[in-house]
């Protein structure tokens, strides 16, 4: 087995400078519910994306009984459920805690931990023990209950699909070690493989003590030379508990651009993927997934790109049917559909915050596919956007604004006033 930016947290993008605690971490979680415009919000943490089949049953059971009746993917592998009434709390909880997917009360939040999706299924590293002792960690530290909703681990198999994704502290398999990544430092220890788990922990343990008297929500919010520190104390904490083994600091670029995994068979037919539009799905969609799952390999893989892998083996005609019949529910199963790659917030009526009702507004942009990736976001905060380059919609004010972004850059910026058709061919022009 394996295994999102909250997708309520300001953008990084908009903010203006770093994200510091003016008070309680307001990020959702399934104890604590988010109230939003169309109802009570809950934000399901599902460690690596990793679902069984019979706690994919239980999410679509929530949903159906408690929400909106559907069921939303974030951009950390994780499952949102809206349009709650806020008095299912406590029924919420007790039916998820059943189900397996809320083991600790304290840690609920903290439980952010993304990985690659494809690890073991195609040649690459499987990624399930670490992911396990990590998940395990975390939930038995007393320190790591104080880390925020937006604090993000990731778990690479060496592709460096989710390293790009901007995550606290990234562990890299590197064959019998692992390469720890704090921030989105270039510098990266080397450790046994077997200690690698322990040593994000650490890192994490590292940050909170730094964020003590800096007020960071994330790594990337410490002024740099409180990070420099957190990387020093990881380092001696590493020396101590790991001894010789643990390797000097060395360079190695983080990968700026993350490259999902396209909707379609991997690995000859180990599994098989498929995309979600605007990463949303209905009840019958989740059941013919879960299905699906169950009559394979038992499971399902969220990823940080509103997709879902399912893990095989499939006979070489089993996977043609399979994704002929998720495709004819409506799952993108193909690179070559006019949805790939296009994301958008909640947008109105969801979101109060949200100027426009983006998702329909993207859905009659949808043209032909482009080369980047677009995310039409209803206001500022640009909540759940890609990482690494992207087609930036934003609307405000005065009109719906388009930018491409690479990394932290952005280019000039361009203002659309006029109509839908005016919209869409904006956006076609700026994603090819």
């Amino acid at each position: 087995m394996l295994a999102a930016m909250p997708d309520s947290a300001p953008s990084p993008l908009s903010a203006g400078g770093p994200a510091l605690r003016g008070g309680g971490d307001a990020c959702p979680g399934t104890l604590r519910l988010h109230r939003a415009d169309d109802g009570a919000l809950a934000r399901v943490r599902v460690p690596g994306g990793v679902l069984s089949a019979d706690r994919a049953d239980a999410l679509l059971t929530a949903a159906g009984r408690f929400g909106d009746g559907e069921l939303h993917l974030t951009s950390r592998g994780n499952v949102q459920l809206r349009g709650l009434d806020a008095a299912c709390a406590g029924a919420l909880a007790e039916l998820l805690t059943a189900a397996g997917l809320l083991p600790s009360a304290a840690h609920e939040r903290a439980r952010n931990i993304v990985a690659s999706p494809l690890a073991g299924l195609d040649g690459s590293p499987a990624l399930g023990h670490r992911l396990a002792e990590l998940d395990g960690l975390v939930c038995g530290s007393a320190a790591a209950a104080s880390l925020s909703g937006r604090f993000l681990f990731a778990l690479d198999d060496g592709r460096g699909d989710v390293d790009a994704l901007g995550a606290d502290v990234t562990l890299i398999a590197a064959g019998d070690s692992c390469l720890l990544r704090i921030g989105a430092e270039d510098e990266v220890f080397r450790v046994p493989g077997g200690e690698g788990p322990r040593a994000a922990l650490l890192a994490a343990e590292a940050f909170l003590r730094a964020a003590r008297d800096s007020g960071a929500w994330r790594v990337k919010d410490l002024p740099d030379g409180v990070r420099a520190g957190v990387r020093a104390d990881v380092r001696a904490e590493l020396v101590r508990t790991v001894g010789a083994a643990a390797g000097p600091a060395m360079r190695r670029p983080r990968p700026r651009t993350a490259t999902p995994p396209a909707p379609g068979p991997y690995g000859s037919t180990n599994a098989i993927g498929v995309d979600v539009p605007l990463g949303r799905l209905t009840l019958a969609q989740w059941r013919l997934l879960t299905e699906t799952a169950r009559r394979y390999g038992n499971e399902l893989r969220l990823t940080p790109w509103r997709g879902i892998v399912v893990p095989g083996p499939f006979a070489r005609d089993e996977a043609a049917e399979a994704l002929r019949t998720l495709g004819a529910a409506g799952l993108i199963i193909a690179p070559d559909s006019p949805w790939t790659g296009v994301g958008a917030c909640i947008g109105h009526p969801g979101c109060a915050k949200s100027l426009s009702d983006v998702r329909a507004e993207a859905g009659t942009a949808v043209g032909p596919v482009g080369r980047l990736p677009v995310y039409w976001s209803g206001c500022e905060r640009r909540c759940g956007h890609p990482h690494g380059e992207w087609i930036d919609v934003v609307v405000t004010p005065d009109g719906h604004r388009i930018s491409h972004v690479r990394g932290e850059r952005r280019d000039p910026q361009a203002t659309v006033r006029n109509g839908p058709a005016a919209l869409a061919a904006a956006v076609a022009a700026a994603r090819a």
